[in-house]
């Protein structure tokens, strides 16, 4: 019996398997389409997730094909300078093109020994009390103890288990593709300056090889929005919204995206959860989906693996949806208020101008970024100690830094006392003394999505919370 099946191949699936696999886990990664998608959808990596590939191991590789940015405008497209003080040793959005994204994380989950089989859907499943069969398109079956639905927005995972999936449909879409045009670089960009003042759903921008990157708002709302928009309709609608097609031509690729909100009532049904879009799914404003869907993979990584090798605590699988329903939650609410501001109507431009003034504040600009790029999340663990639940940003130690220790994927005791032992979890958690001025608490223990679970310096209570996170005691 394979441990995991993982239905989907995008980043969230990939991380998920290479997370699993990083604790010894069989993984079978079922992508359905043949080869990885060629569309650009998602163009960066937020600071939460720049920290997760750090956390791992991999961001030189993402570093290699990307280009830091320290620039505004993330929030609705509202252009302030990048924010001061962001708790975090990465201060910079990553611009990353999501065809390398899923490639990177395709060849990391590869390297650390998962199965991926392309081409392969899953149409089937039934779950008992010992696993999940799984049937696929063509026919045949596979068995595994449990699966996780990283299908995507139309989740043929969350459809099959009948997980309501509630919220708004789209009220507009837009259209997407990279096409060449005749028009100069110059008369492109003078263009784009002065329709975006207006129209924040709008943008040309060069992605090489002659070819540009083309947005525009489509006329109404597609029945199907699998069908890709043909090249007579991006001209008609960009001859709509800036006066002119710039010569469009030789489309390499089409699509269109709706701004649909939804969630999934619950990420868990017996031994089948949910991850990604197959959990959520939102407008694209403010870019944080591929992101969301990389940190849910990050935090329900370990835990499923956790349950596989046999020490998670009863109810440790359960903390997945507790801790990321209400944070997805949140992101729909931020990506709503993104949308109202993009509207062109007096009311929403009234208000966009009010935000517009409030972001000077610096302490504003700082907050509404922390929120984009997910550095501001506290899960509710119970605890009154504000650092319990947050993560810690990377830092400097006596033998290397914060981040590199937490390559293992394994829980850490950063003890600054001395005195205190994670012996009976020697197995599941490191344990370092440290006699650096952070954090600035006698010890934390972190979890291995670098979550503080416990700070103080009180055995008995650091007991308590090993086994509360790490099972029992082991002699």
């Amino acid at each position: 019996m394979i441990d995991v099946i993982v239905a989907g191949g995008g980043p969230t699936g990939m991380m998920l398997a290479a997370e699993l696999r990083l604790h010894g886990v069989g993984v079978v990664v079922l992508e359905k389409d043949a080869a990885p998608p060629p569309f650009v959808r998602a163009l960066g990596l937020h600071i939460r997730s720049v920290e997760v590939m750090d956390q791992r191991g991999l961001l030189e590789r993402f570093l290699e094909h990307g280009k830091q940015y320290k620039a505004g405008g993330f929030f609705a497209g509202i252009a302030k300078p990048w924010p001061d003080g962001l708790d975090t040793a990465h201060e910079y959005i990553l611009g990353v093109p999501q065809t390398v994204t899923d490639r990177l994380l395709a060849e990391h989950a590869a390297e650390a020994g998962a199965d991926i089989r392309r081409g392969a859907e899953l149409v089937g499943l039934r779950q008992d009390d010992d696993g999940v069969t799984v049937l696929q398109a063509d026919g045949t079956e596979l068995r595994a103890r449990y699966l996780v639905g990283c299908d995507g927005g139309r989740s043929t995972v969350r459809k099959l288990l009948g997980i309501g999936f509630p919220g708004e449909p789209s009220r507009t879409e837009t259209l997407l593709g990279e096409m060449a045009v005749t028009a100069t670089p110059e008369a492109v960009a003078e263009v784009v300056t002065r329709v975006r003042e207006t129209q924040k759903r709008f943008g040309l921008g060069p992605v090489g090889d002659g070819m540009y990157r083309v947005v525009v708002p489509a006329d109404g709302v597609a029945a199907d929005r699998s069908v890709p928009p043909t090249l007579d309709e991006f001209r008609r609608q960009l001859l709509a919204t800036a006066g002119t097609d710039f010569g469009v031509h030789s489309p390499r690729w089409t699509s269109r995206f709706g701004d649909a909100t939804r969630q999934a009532e619950r990420y868990r049904d017996g031994r089948v959860l949910l991850a990604g879009d197959a959990a959520h799914v939102h407008p694209p404003v403010g870019g944080q989906g591929l992101n969301l869907g990389i940190q849910d993979a990050f935090n329900l990584g370990w835990k499923l693996a956790a349950q596989i090798r046999g020490w998670a605590p009863d109810d440790l699988l359960d903390t997945y949806h507790a801790e990321r329903h209400p944070v997805a939650a949140a992101v729909l609410d931020l990506t709503r208020a993104q949308m109202q501001l993009l509207a062109t109507e007096p009311g929403p431009q009234a208000v966009r101008r009010l935000l517009d003034e409030l972001m000077d504040i610096p302490e504003v600009n700082r907050h509404l970024m922390a929120r984009i790029g997910a550095i501001h999340l506290r899960y509710d663990l119970g605890a009154d100690d504000d650092l319990v639940g947050r993560r810690l940003r990377d830092l400097p130690l006596k033998n290397g830094r914060l981040y590199e220790l937490l390559r293992t994927g394994r829980g850490l005791l950063l003890d600054r006392t001395g005195r205190l032992s994670a012996g009976g979890w020697a197995d599941r958690v490191d344990h370092v003394t440290e006699s650096g001025d952070e954090p600035a608490v006698p010890a934390v223990l972190l979890r291995p999505d670098g979550h503080v679970a416990w700070a103080g310096d009180d055995q008995e209570d650091l007991d308590a919370h090993l086994t509360r996170w790490f099972g029992r005691r082991r002699t």
